[in-house]
């Protein structure tokens, strides 16, 4: 693997955690769409680390959760529970960022975030065990 490669997977590593900060701190002020808005980014982040360890991209949001269901969840790399969680997350955020008057629950919006810290922690976890990858 190329050094500039390494250097992006664990820039989008550190990024995801910092996207889930973020969703705590907009959770607190109640800013629900931001909050579904920075869960979906942190799943984002982890995918494109996990597509770009092979040499994986788009440049479409459509396009990075299909390759991700398709080169991580249908093989059986990472749990399905995983591809249906970022297709869920995916959708709100659709909604919350482009469709008026959406608002989520708060009790949801907790829920999901702690999914979504459950998923970068498997991904980075992954990257540990099969890359000896760590950000610590």
């Amino acid at each position: 693997m190329r050094v500039e490669d390494l250097q992006y997977i664990k820039y989008r590593l550190s990024k995801s955690r910092r996207a889930l900060d973020e969703a705590e701190c907009l959770l607190g002020e109640g800013f629900s769409t931001g909050v579904v808005n920075r869960i979906y980014y942190a799943l984002f982040y982890s995918v494109s680390a996990l597509l770009l360890l092979e040499g994986n991209a788009s440049s479409k949001h459509s396009g990075v959760m299909s390759l991700f269901n398709r080169l991580w969840i249908k093989p059986g790399r990472l749990p399905k529970e995983m591809g249906a969680f970022y297709v869920t997350v995916f959708d709100r955020r659709q909604k919350g960022d482009y469709q008026d008057l959406v608002e989520f629950d708060r009790a949801d919006m907790e829920s999901w975030l702690a999914e979504a810290r459950v998923f970068v922690g498997q991904v980075h976890a992954w990257f540990r065990d099969n890359e000896g990858l760590t950000l610590d």
